[in-house]
Order: structure tokens, then C-alpha cells, then sequence
């Protein structure tokens, strides 16, 4: 069987150059195979990813860091076969070719993202079903309002703290600190919440020299918890997996927070940037926005299309010799999950200027049995945050030209590093504190974004159907549907609803024609 790899990891060649080195600067490596990694992949990506496909199809032999040879991915349907077809791609990295060999050392740059753990993540078949069934069942605990009610409260304190000084980083003081205070207030440990957690969250995937470090802070902090839990049971995620009767012992439990919290925590900051950045950067969508034609879930769906928080997965091990998109694969080889390339792939997606609204066949939270089960908490506090911002500060713009903006990050994500910002400078809110995560208040504060349930007129001479669904996240199972406040009736008509939920900060009397574009983007209408 044939391979494009013309050399072996480990076989005889020259010491992998350090990565200040000049030679990591050069995109193509040993066997004429291109570079996963380095500036020029990590300049331009959606280029690499073009030149990868023109030269090989929907399957591309690339290189990973220290030259280690992978497959990745590019097609759509080639990536949903390989996602749904655990039997001939494992997730269990100890049957990688190159860890059996020797020739990737336990100290690999990437080491804290292929290292077997003892969670679903890399387990298949039934180890992977009783371990994900107890995470999938512990999220379906979650109550979504009172998420919601927690990302109300947490953006309007965040926005509080810099809303007088009429500038700010929305990277460094929003997007990066909003899914951690969440996230930390879901597993029951918002006590944990500060900086050192947030700066280790965004160093452990990165592929740092103190990556290592920052994944023992903390996992750390959440052996702790599940000790605590152990002993002093709440309404709360880390309670919720350690009562499963899929009996976890300790180690799997902590194991599993941290899968939850680190893949929520990363994926929701760079979905919050890359939404901030394209409606500060980008005109006709800021005016779909806020003229009414987009709701802010809709516009979360259309980045997740355009600029998904991870561009790629690794990884999947082939189980036996086997095809896929032309290639041939052997037993052990590595392959990566291209969610960006499968995103722009033209088979699926011939114009990427064309809207993708109300189309989740996008693979922002990869797919098949392995596919992100908390991608719809991901959505909420996305939804929530950002409607929350906007609805503050709807005067903000863009502090620099757009070219001075930058990214750092690797084959799996690109991290915008600021997004600086100017508003006018106003006085802080009133930010009172909200029940406890599983037991949502039925009292709302004038802050609180309530995204409404759809209400459409029958349409004469038609028999009146369902009320139709609210826009994507807006709801989930158990959950009272967010559009109606307890005790208010859940029929009213549909301008009332909106115009009496318009919040205060949304500022003084404005002419009559913005308070209707206003209420149409309210309704989602």
C-alpha cells in the first residue's frame, strides 16, 4: 500500500530546529509535505488549506510540530465519514504508529492534546458510552434560563467595571472572562474564578513551554472539587457526575471537568471574538443586526460557518489499512478533523458569500458519536453576551484600523489577540445577584436579555399551526421557554411582548422609527 509520507517519524534525519529557529519559518518540509504549523500556516490558513486541496484532493498528507507526518482532513463529507465511523477511526491515540515507535516524545509540544486520558474523549465503544452517557446526562440537568440568568449578570459586571472609561480590549476584558466566570458557576466552583484560571484555561491548549503547568493548576482546582463534592453534595455539574450511576471514581470525574470546562471555555472565547470582530469590522452585517434582518443567535450560527472557535480536531487513529477521500491510510496513521476547511469546502459550499442562516450542517462542534455535548451552552452564553454588550454599549467601534488586528494560535484554533474598542462613557448598572444554577428566579431585572418566544399571525384561510420554534439556543429540555416571564401569559401578542421587554439601558427616547427596528430585532422578526 502506497503512502505520500517518503520518510518514517523517527527515521534518520536531521534534530528538529528549535522554534525560534529560521527553518520553522519555511512552510514546506521533508518529503516536499507542507507544514501544519508556523507562520505561514498560521498567517494565512484558509490559503494553506486551498493549496492542500488543489494538490490533493478532500485528503491532505501535512506535517505536524517536529515534522510528524498526519493526514488532514479538508472535505465535508469526508470529515462527517471519518467523525461517524469510530470501527476505522479510533479516538484512542495509543494506537498512533508514531508514539509505538518512540519518534514522538512524551514532551511534544502538542502532548496535553494526544496524551490517553481515561475519558470519553479518547475512548470508543462501550467505555465510551457509559462515560459520555454521564456527561450527556449531567448536561441535560442543566437548566439553560438560569445560564442565561448567570450570562446577564456576569456581562453586565464585566461591562460595569470598564464602562467608564469609554475604551476597552473586548478580548482580554469580555470574551476571555465571560465563559470562565460561567463555566466555573456551572461546575460549582465559582470561588476558583480569577486570572490565574483564566490565563491557564488559554495557555494549556496552545502548545506552550508551560502548557504542562498551567493543565496541573487546573486540574488542581477541580480534584479539589470533586473532593469537596464527595462530601458536600449541590445542585451543581461536578455533583451531578460524581452521583452518576455510571460510578466515575474520582480520577474520571476530575478528568471530565476538565474536558468540559477547558473545550467549553476555549470554544466560547473565540466564538464571542470572532462575532465581536465582524460586527465591529463589518458594516452590512452590523446593520442586518441591528436593523432588525438578524438575530444575534443567528449571527453566532453564521460566524460558526465563517470562523469556528476550533479550525481543526486532532486527532482520529486509523484502526486498519483503509481509503478515504482517495488516499490511503495505514493502521496507526494520525488524522485531523479540518472543521474550517470542511466549512469552506465548495462541494458543500460553493459561494462563501451566501448566508447560512437557519444551517447547522456546519461542523463548528465536529461530529458523530464524539461530537461537543455542551455546544448548546456554548451558544447560550455566546447569544446572551454578546445581546448583553450591545444592548449596553450599542455605540461601540472599532479603537484601530482593522489591519493592526492579530491572531496567535496553531493548526487548531486562531486566537484573536485584541479587539480594542470606543464607546461613550456612561455610569455603571445595578447587577443583583441571580438564584443558584438549578433553581431559575422568576423575578427578571431590568438588565436581563429575554430573548422572546415567535408569535406569527395565521395566515387567512390556513388552518393556524405550532407556534414556531424560538431562534437557535434560545431554549433547551426542562427549561420554561425563555420568550415569556413566569406568570405572564405565554400568547400575548407578539409587539407587546417585545416593546414591554426592551430594557432601560437601551437609552433615552429615541425616534419611533428605531424603537420599531429595535422591536423587530427584539422578536427576531
Amino acid at each position: 500500500m502506497t503512502t505520500p509520507f517518503h520518510y518514517e517519524p523517527g527515521a534518520a534525519r536531521g534534530p528538529v530546529p528549535p522554534p525560534e529557529c529560521p527553518a520553522h519559518g519555511l512552510g514546506i518540509g521533508p518529503g516536499g509535505l507542507r507544514r501544519l504549523y508556523g507562520p505561514e500556516a498560521e498567517r494565512d490558513p484558509h490559503g494553506l488549506y486551498d493549496k492542500l486541496r488543489a494538490e490533493h484532493g478532500s485528503v491532505a498528507p501535512v506535517l505536524l510540530h517536529g515534522d510528524v507526518p498526519a493526514w488532514l482532513v479538508l472535505g465535508h463529507s469526508e470529515n462527517l465519514h471519518m467523525t461517524r465511523t469510530p470501527s476505522q477511526f479510533s479516538r484512542d491515540s495509543r494506537r498512533w504508529r508514531a508514539l509505538q515507535d518512540g519518534s514522538v516524545a512524551p514532551d511534544h509540544p502538542l502532548a496535553p492534546i494526544f496524551t490517553w486520558q481515561p475519558i470519553c474523549a479518547f475512548a470508543d465503544g462501550a467505555t465510551h458510552e457509559r462515560q459520555r452517557g454521564a456527561v450527556t446526562d449531567s448536561m441535560g440537568r442543566i437548566d439553560t434560563r438560569g445560564v442565561r440568568r448567570h450570562v446577564n449578570r456576569y456581562s453586565n459586571r464585566l461591562v460595569n467595571d470598564f464602562c467608564q472609561e469609554g475604551r476597552v480590549d473586548l478580548v482580554g476584558q469580555f470574551a476571555e472572562r465571560l465563559p470562565m466566570m460561567v463555566m466555573c458557576a456551572i461546575l460549582g466552583m465559582p470561588e476558583e474564578y480569577n486570572d490565574r484560571m483564566v490565563q491557564a484555561a488559554r495557555d494549556m491548549t496552545r502548545g506552550t513551554a508551560t502548557a504542562v503547568a498551567s493543565n496541573t493548576y487546573v486540574l488542581d482546582a477541580l480534584t479539589r472539587l470533586v473532593r469537596r463534592r464527595r462530601r458536600e453534595p449541590a445542585d451543581d455539574f461536578a455533583t451531578w457526575l460524581v452521583e452518576h450511576p455510571a460510578g466515575m471514581n474520582d480520577q474520571e470525574v476530575s478528568e471530565h471537568l476538565r474536558l468540559v470546562l477547558i473545550a467549553s471555555y476555549e470554544s466560547t472565547v473565540n466564538l464571542i471574538a470572532n462575532v465581536l470582530r465582524v460586527v465591529l469590522t463589518d458594516p452590512r452585517f452590523r446593520a442586518r443586526l441591528s436593523g432588525g434582518h438578524m438575530t444575534v443567535p443567528e449571527a453566532v450560527e453564521q460566524t460558526l460557518w465563517d470562523e469556528p472557535p476550533f479550525t481543526a480536531v486532532f486527532g482520529r487513529w486509523a484502526v486498519g489499512d483503509t481509503e478515504l477521500g482517495g488516499q490511503q491510510i495505514r493502521a496507526g496513521d494520525a488524522l485531523i478533523v479540518g472543521i474550517a476547511p470542511a466549512n469552506t469546502d465548495p462541494v458543500v459550499r460553493p459561494d462563501l458569500k451566501a448566508d447560512m442562516e437557519g444551517n447547522r450542517a456546519h461542523l463548528a462542534f465536529s461530529g458523530g458519536p464524539h461530537e461537543c455535548p455542551g455546544q448548546d451552552i456554548g451558544r447560550a452564553i455566546a447569544d446572551v453576551g454578546v445581546d448583553a454588550l450591545l444592548m449596553r454599549l450599542p455605540d461601540l467601534e472599532l479603537a484601530v484600523d482593522e489591519t493592526e488586528l492579530s491572531w496567535i494560535g496553531n493548526f487548531m484554533g486562531r486566537h484573536l489577540v485584541e479587539l480594542p474598542a470606543d464607546f461613550a462613557a456612561r455610569p455603571p448598572q445595578d447587577d443583583r445577584e441571580p438564584p443558584s444554577m438549578g433553581r431559575p428566579n422568576p423575578q427578571r431585572q431590568d438588565w436581563e436579555v429575554q430573548p422572546t418566544v415567535r408569535h406569527t399571525a395565521p395566515t387567512p384561510g390556513r388552518t393556524p399551526g405550532p407556534t414556531p420554534a424560538a431562534a437557535p439556543g434560545a431554549t433547551s429540555t426542562g427549561a420554561t421557554p425563555t420568550g415569556t416571564a413566569a406568570g405572564e401569559p405565554e400568547h400575548a401578542p407578539a409587539e407587546q411582548s417585545a416593546t414591554g421587554r426592551i430594557p432601560q439601558q437601551r437609552g433615552d427616547t429615541p425616534p419611533a422609527r428605531l424603537w420599531r427596528a429595535v422591536s423587530r430585532w427584539w422578536s427576531g422578526d
